[in-house]
């Protein structure tokens, strides 16, 4: 999805959302919603690449094929979830 100023925004899903806030443990995610991360993060991975490269992206926008500058991709950096373990006993 591209917003009003041009900015390529990724989409997540209600349900995405809703299970990220319940389920902690990686094997508790649906293999879907993994893979449509896994998905997401390859995609922002080749933009930031492009742009590093100074190659433009092409994408499919309102029924035609548009080419970005890199000068005009917005690379922005993805928040990290941290989860605290518990101690390990000695």
């Amino acid at each position: 999805m591209i917003d009003k100023q041009g900015i390529i925004q990724p989409n997540i899903s209600i349900y995405e959302s809703t299970m990220m806030k319940k389920k902690k443990k990686l094997w508790d995610i649906p293999i879907e919603i993994r893979a449509e991360r896994a998905l997401r993060e390859a995609v922002a991975n080749a933009i930031t690449e492009h742009k590093r490269a100074g190659v433009p992206i092409t994408i499919w926008h309102d029924g035609k094929v548009v080419q970005i500058p890199p000068d005009q991709i917005e690379v922005h950096e993805e928040q990290t979830e941290y989860e605290i373990l518990p101690k390990s006993g000695k």
